[in-house]
């Protein structure tokens, strides 16, 4: 039954499964697998038919297990005498090179990997870590060498941060409409590392890009305006705000300090959210507590209509009523006398035409594709409890993120 089963699903021209074994012991199905009489062997080097030179000790294939069963393909490799390459060992389609996996069961590892931790994947389908990890590195490889990068008109990068210590993983995206995806992981956050990513798409794919989000540093911005002349550098409207939030933040927290050693009534005290956070997002309770702290004449208190005020910022449509926009605004901010505020202003005016190029993009683009992708490549990382290698977190982050084609099987077990 078995056997006919195999046949249906998983048929290979020029084999056949012959004997079929329940060893109750091990919870193991042995199937035999030989080749179908008057078919020829192929090189595994250059692949062309080629006759039979002697036959090697039988190897064990793992298939995918049935009803807790571990299916093993029991197959003397048989050895060629190649035209072209000497003497070597035939390819079989179910499985490549030393692997003792099939390529079916590889994809159907690769598959719950990228659902589960691969712990996980290992213990529900009773094999090993490593195994599970040779299985997404053939999904990943093979997908990489298959992918086709087209034209790019949209990219974004930024970093994450990883494990314990001061280290950074540089990623780069494909954030159009149509498709969203990582395109490169790249080791640390380094001009150099960088530099990788634009050698491996080429000069010609890279002067095609026409819009790219980053951040501010400015290592980013030069390679970028190197490689990419035509692209519009449409800076993190995330990072802004979020820059915004931390010099008011710093307002809150140092004239809170003032007023408890000065004997004040505290009355900044537990109000940090009542001032970070949207006026639609503020609970019954912080709503009430932010009327009545505005009621005060602080520098707080002004630092955060300020804050509400660079929020009318993002609304406009029109490049230049948005450039006026953030001229006046700037100019308020310098007249308030209050420094981190200052300090935000002079970054707004040092990245202005990044700023609004924004706007000069439609809108089309932003940093929230980009932060949204990192907070999954966090979660994958994460579900690992982090990885100790690079090249195994590359892995990770190519298999969930990447949207990489797989090899076709004549049926999916998923």
């Amino acid at each position: 039954m078995l056997a006919r089963l195999l046949n249906a699903c998983h048929h290979f021209p020029g084999f056949v499964y012959a004997a079929v074994r329940l060893i109750e012991a091990t919870s193991t199905i042995e199937v035999d697998v030989r080749p179908r009489r008057g078919s020829k062997p192929h090189c595994s080097c250059c692949g062309t038919a080629a006759p039979g030179y002697d036959l090697l000790p039988t190897r064990r294939f793992e298939f995918i297990p049935i009803w807790g069963y571990a299916v093993m393909l029991l197959y003397a490799m048989r050895r060629v005498q190649c035209r072209n390459c000497g003497v070597k060992v035939e390819s079989v389609p179910w499985a490549m090179g030393k692997h003792s996996l099939t390529k079916a069961y590889m994809l159907y590892l690769a598959h719950w990997a990228r659902k589960l931790s691969w712990k996980d994947t290992a213990l529900s389908f009773g094999t090993t870590w490593d195994q599970v990890c040779h299985a997404v590195e053939y999904v990943v490889q093979w997908g990489l060498e298959h992918r086709e990068l087209g034209t790019l008109r949209a990219i974004g990068v930024d970093e994450i941060h990883i494990g314990h210590s001061h280290k950074f993983l540089t990623l780069v995206y494909q954030i159009e409409a149509d498709c969203v995806r990582l395109l490169w992981v790249g080791k640390d956050r380094t001009m150099n590392n960088f530099e990788k990513f634009f050698i491996l798409i080429g000069q010609e794919l890279a002067g095609k890009v026409e819009f790219v989000c980053s951040d501010m540093w400015r290592p980013y911005l030069e390679i970028i305006a190197r490689h990419c002349p035509r692209a519009l550098n449409i800076l993190d409207r995330f990072h802004m705000v979020a820059k915004l939030n931390k010099a008011l933040d710093e307002v809150r927290a140092g004239e809170a300090r003032r007023m408890i050693r000065e004997g004040y009534e505290p009355v900044l005290k537990k109000k940090r959210w009542c001032l970070l956070k949207r006026p639609e997002n503020l609970t019954d309770k912080q709503r009430i507590s932010l009327r009545e702290l505005l009621a005060y004449n602080l520098k707080s208190v002004r630092a955060y209509l300020l804050k509400e005020e660079f929020q009318l910022f993002w609304e406009y449509d029109s490049p230049a009523w948005a450039a006026k926009f953030l001229d006046a605004w700037c100019k308020r901010a310098m007249r308030s006398r209050i420094e981190p505020v200052k300090k935000f202003a002079r970054t707004v005016r040092a990245h202005r035409e990044l700023l609004l190029n924004y706007f000069r993009a439609k809108k089309q683009f932003s940093s929230g594709v980009i932060e949204g992708l990192n907070n999954k490549a966090k979660v994958t990382l994460r579900k690992a409890y982090g990885y100790r290698t690079f090249r195994i977190a590359e892995l990770s982050l190519y298999h969930v993120l990447g949207r990489l084609p797989e090899p076709k099987l004549a049926h999916r077990f998923f």
